[in-house]
């Protein structure tokens, strides 16, 4: 696959999934329509909230550790739907995964066009398993064609 010229519309402010909450005998039970099996619940609207949190980061975590496919994040309105973002030390390994994915790249040739192994780019895309430099950051952000704000300190609060 040819690599686009232009930017990936992919960013941080892009990975948001809407949880459905709805209202179950004396607790709350959320729901995230894309992701079958990422399930929680709480005992008020607001621990459901909170705790669907949680549950997203630990979801989306397994599922790109093991390889599952997955939706990309949709938009949901209308009543018991809520927005959630994953931790950031899941969201910013997920952007990677999902824009290397775009560019039609495999972990190899990214790998090779940021200048490290593979097995060390693999890490890029796993939560936990990397703590990227600045610079090495900055390299993927050019290698994915993310937004260069990417990078900005104002992410990383």
């Amino acid at each position: 696959m040819k690599k686009s010229k232009q930017p990936v519309s992919l960013g941080l402010d892009k990975i948001i999934y809407f949880a459905r909450i709805t209202k179950q005998g004396d607790s709350y039970l959320v729901e995230f329509p894309e992701l079958p099996g990422c399930l929680t619940e709480g005992d008020s609207l607001e621990g459901a909230r909170l705790n669907a949190r949680e549950a997203l980061s630990g979801w989306l975590f397994v599922a790109v550790k093991d390889g599952v496919e997955f939706s990309f994040p949709r938009v949901h309105r209308g009543k018991g739907y809520y927005p959630v973002i994953p931790d950031l030390d899941v969201a910013i390994p997920l952007l990677f995964f999902w824009a290397r994915r775009m560019r039609g790249l495999t972990q190899a040739q990214a790998a090779k066009q940021v200048g490290v192994s593979q097995q060390a780019y693999r890490k890029f895309e796993i939560h936990g398993k990397s703590n990227p430099t600045l610079k090495t950051v900055s390299k993927l952000v050019h290698v994915l064609d993310l937004p260069p704000g990417l990078i900005s300190p104002s992410y990383f609060h």
